[in-house]
């Protein structure tokens, strides 16, 4: 059966709470609308700004609103999701497995939280694992698919506003988490100030929309000819735009490296033969100049790290995610009863404020 061609009058919800999910669901949002599928979506919580919505894009307002429209697929890049909404719930991921958080001995980007029917997953790395868990569980589906996000990343994105054709100097991009203990952003303070006054490179910056706002403004105050702090719902031009990342634990550096150009990591957690990682603080300008000098053995080991981690380069993920949705929803497969998460779903209901059965 061909089940894009059935993606027809079937109704399709993005359920979102953070800014970066417009950009990950989008290339997805395009394939559902040319093949003839609604799109609607759905804000929860407060850290997700209504402003990012494009003027044809259509947002349900609360979830009496969701219930009566009766989505048959939710897509989700996040963790959790109401099972009292309406719909097959897919996991589509907010990013890649960087391996920074564990509990209990377990990677969280494995941990099932019972809310997904199918997880859509973006390479060898993480299908096997959630393979294993599917078998263990019985509850949900997984499908190996690639990412939707990176569907545009595979060709050059026109007009992209930070590059600068006119400056041939090599851009660094730095990019960090917000996690104290693993942020370089505080760390390296020092080191990125005399790199925006020295001017070797053309620097951008970027970091994770839950760093602290004194970070922030720090890193914004230090912004001249050389650096350009930047805020954006969308990171793809961003890492086009760079020969090299600067990083720590953040998962963007997964999606930078995708481009197989090489990454500098200060302490990063688990640090693989990918990347280059360093502990001295003054000798991270060393370690930017040999990733930039690309010696052929980094980057044997790097598209080696890519082909496990996320395989596809066709810019066709999307039509993937979109068929394994269609197909779970049509073959209504015999799938053990998902677990009843009282107290996740409870508070979750206290957020939206609905009490409704």
């Amino acid at each position: 059966m061909d089940y894009l061609a059935a993606t027809a009058n079937k109704k399709y919800l993005m359920f979102i709470s953070q800014n970066y999910s417009y950009a990950i669901l989008r290339p997805l949002q395009r394939e559902i609308l040319a093949r003839g599928g609604e799109v609607r979506w759905f804000l929860f919580g407060d850290e997700v700004n209504p402003n990012f919505l494009h003027q044809d894009e259509i947002r349900l307002l609360s979830v009496d609103e969701l219930k009566d429209w009766r989505p048959d697929i939710v897509y989700v890049p996040g963790n959790v999701v109401p099972d009292f909404i309406p719909g097959k719930k897919v996991a589509v991921f907010h990013g890649f497995n960087s391996g920074k958080r564990m509990n209990k001995g377990v990677d969280n980007h494995f941990n099932i939280r019972g809310c997904f029917d199918l997880y859509c997953t973006q390479g060898p790395t993480t299908t096997t694992t959630f393979l294993e868990l599917a078998q263990q569980h019985g509850f949900f589906k997984v499908k190996e698919t690639g990412w939707p996000t990176l569907d545009p990343y595979f060709s050059e994105i026109e007009n992209n506003p930070y590059k600068n054709h006119d400056d041939n100097r090599k851009t660094l991009l730095i990019c960090s988490t917000f996690s104290k203990r693993l942020s370089l952003a505080p760390k390296l303070y020092e080191q990125i100030k005399a790199y925006s006054e020295q001017g070797k490179w053309r620097i951008l910056v970027q970091f994770h929309p839950k760093m602290p706002s004194e970070i922030v403004e720090q890193y914004k105050a230090l912004q001249n000819d050389n650096l350009t702090f930047v805020e954006t719902d969308n990171v793809l031009p961003l890492l086009q735009a760079a020969d090299v990342m600067l990083c720590d634990t953040s998962s963007i550096l997964l999606m930078f490296i995708l481009q197989r150009k090489p990454v500098v990591t200060f302490c990063n957690h688990g640090a693989g033969e990918h990347l280059v990682d360093i502990t001295d603080a003054d000798k991270v300008a060393e370690a930017i100049d040999y990733a930039l000098s690309k010696p052929a053995e980094l980057m044997a080991k790097i598209e080696h790290f890519c082909q496990q981690l996320h395989p596809y380069q066709d810019g066709l993920s999307s039509q993937r995610v979109l068929a394994a949705s269609n197909e779970l929803l049509l073959s209504n497969p015999a799938l053990k009863p998902k677990p009843r998460n009282f107290i996740r779903n409870f508070k979750m209901r206290k957020e939206l404020n609905y009490w409704r059965w």
